[in-house]
């Protein structure tokens, strides 16, 4: 039977609850124990597949093709535990399946209230999967006293009643406000979080205080008196060069003993930190510099490529160097030369994307690219950029272009390289879509197999000949074409099993071009950094010898 911790915010949003519940289930697991970290969103979205990445950030997907909160990803890179469809889930979610019952008739006639029926759906989705680990952390999205976030209170309150006594904590994330003037952190402003926490009934055992200054012990001790925890149980957490140094650093702190103690657990167990300990090592002292161009069209908002961000780190751990990134939007090329732009750079890499605007520029960026030898990581937009430039330029198709761009009739004349994908294979089902069916969780999303070509790059890169990817994506290439592009030099390297679509396309001749139709980003760990990631950074390592 798992112990549950459930992790709130005060005082203002993204502080790093998300960060906090990762490092804190990976100094579980280097205890000993089992973890599954889960989070619960109050937006009204049924999941943020559909949201601008503008609003929310990326969009995190999982093997079993659920599209989720962005903290999932850094769960599954600090515990290395896949996240499951079970693992997230919003207010939209919960009041849709409340519906959904109340009009099948299941509620009996039942008038259909936030209690019991909305928070006894939250608990549903809460307790799936408690009998499969040690430890249970639950996440719970926004900060305390906003409206749309008091069902999960209240159900999480009520969780933790009906639970045996010592198998739930609460831990609250909070900020210590430094006030310059003063020369005085503030706890003022937590004490005030923790009052409107105990009005609904929920009382923290754990506070972890946010603070860009060393909290003097007399301020904890003041905490823990009027905040009613213990002394130890207060935890600072400061600002790091790093979020990879979070677990040591949260150790230094004592959260994961603050925690054990808090259910009572002795003796604990002594933790095996190795890994971290060599994953700092990496980030302190690299053995040189490589900067990456990333060519996107989300370039103002870092959070909509974390993924991609948190992977090239992981390339860098893998090869010992610092990763320099560079946000570059896509437009500025559709009128301008990128090479002033991208001359310099060790590398580009090409993200995915939805919609036309920017798709010229990043034709243009993998034209420089592959005629400037300057490796180059195409993904998923980025690989079918990649695939008209080399038609339009090499395989005498000048009009290519894609279904998701170029369909509206009499638009103009274009070759539709890029189409938009009406049927596949999933395990043994066939998925049918429709150009005009809902835009939510319509794409091919999650885990699909690729075989790769004996003897190409991306085979020497895996070590293997089959592999499993993460997607999310309407449109692919059409493979009527890969005739024509291979006898202009593409290499169409990867294939699903079926092989009707293409998964990898390469330019043997190149120092490094890869373009793959997944999301390689989500599988990357800072301790298993992902094998194309890696690679990636030994070429831009290299070509920053030669420059």
């Amino acid at each position: 039977m798992a112990r549950f911790i459930f992790i709130t915010g005060g005082v203002v949003s993204s502080l790093g609850k998300g960060l906090a519940s990762a490092a804190l289930g990976s100094l579980l697991q280097a205890r000993g124990f089992t973890v599954r970290l889960r989070k619960l969103d109050p937006y009204l979205n049924v999941d943020p597949g559909t949201m601008s990445p503008f609003e929310h950030g990326e969009v995190y997907v999982t093997d079993d093709g659920a599209e989720t909160d962005l903290d999932l990803g850094h769960y599954e890179r600090f515990t290395g535990v896949a996240a499951r469809r079970t693992d997230s889930v919003s207010s939209g979610r919960i009041y849709s399946n409340v519906l959904e019952k109340e009009r099948r008739g299941d509620y009996l006639g039942k008038t259909i209230q936030v209690i019991p029926h909305v928070t006894d759906e939250i608990k549903d989705f809460i307790r799936q999967g408690e009998d499969e680990v040690d430890f249970m952390l639950c996440e719970i999205g926004g900060t305390v006293g906003d409206i749309e976030g008091l069902p999960f209170f209240e159900a999480i309150r009520q969780f933790a009643q009906e639970k045996t006594r010592g198998q739930c904590i609460f831990m609250h994330l909070t900020l210590l406000p430094w006030i310059a003037a003063s020369g005085e952190l503030k706890t003022k402003p937590t004490q005030h979080s923790v009052k409107e926490l105990r009005s609904i009934g929920i009382a923290p055992d754990l506070l972890v205080c946010r603070s860009e200054k060393p909290i003097p012990q007399k301020e904890r001790e003041k905490l823990a008196l009027f905040c009613n925890v213990r002394p130890d149980s207060v935890i600072a957490a400061y600002d790091l060069g790093s979020i990879y140094e979070a677990p040591l650093a949260y150790h230094r702190e004592g959260l994961d003993q603050a925690v054990l103690d808090a259910f009572s657990i002795s003796p604990a167990p002594r933790p095996e930190l190795a890994k971290w300990e060599d994953v700092g090592d990496r980030l302190r002292h690299p053995e040189g510099t490589v900067n990456i161009a990333i060519v996107g069209k989300y370039t103002q908002l870092g959070d909509a490529y974390k993924s991609i961000a948190e992977a090239l780190t992981h390339g860098g751990l893998a090869n010992r160097v610092k990763v320099n990134v560079e946000w570059v939007e896509a437009e500025i090329f559709e009128r301008e030369d990128p090479a002033p732009h991208l001359e310099g750079f060790h590398a580009i890499l090409v993200p995915g994307g939805f919609g036309e605007r920017g798709t010229e520029g990043k034709i243009r960026a993998a034209e420089f690219a592959r005629t400037h030898k300057v490796p180059y990581f195409g993904i998923c937009l980025g690989m079918q950029m990649a695939v008209i430039e080399a038609a339009r330029n090499l395989a005498e198709l000048p009009d290519a272009g894609s279904e998701e761009f170029d369909h509206e009739a009499g638009a103009r004349r274009f070759t539709p390289v890029v189409y938009h994908l009406k049927e596949w294979v999933q395990g043994e089902a066939r998925i049918e879509r429709r150009p005009e069916d809902d835009k939510g969780g319509t794409m091919r999303l999650g885990a699909y197999e690729a075989v790769l070509t004996e003897g190409s790059r991306v085979a020497g890169i895996y070590g293997a000949r089959r592999i499993s990817e993460r997607h999310r994506h309407r449109y692919e290439v059409d493979v009527k074409y890969r005739e024509k592009l291979e006898a202009a030099g593409m290499v169409f390297s990867g294939m699903s099993p079926d092989g009707r679509l293409p998964e990898i396309v390469e330019w043997p001749d190149h120092p490094w071009f890869v373009g793959v139709q997944f999301h390689p980003e989500l599988k990357s760990r800072p301790f298993e950094p992902h094998p194309l990631f890696a690679d990636f950074i030994r070429a831009a390592k290299e070509m920053s010898r030669l420059v």
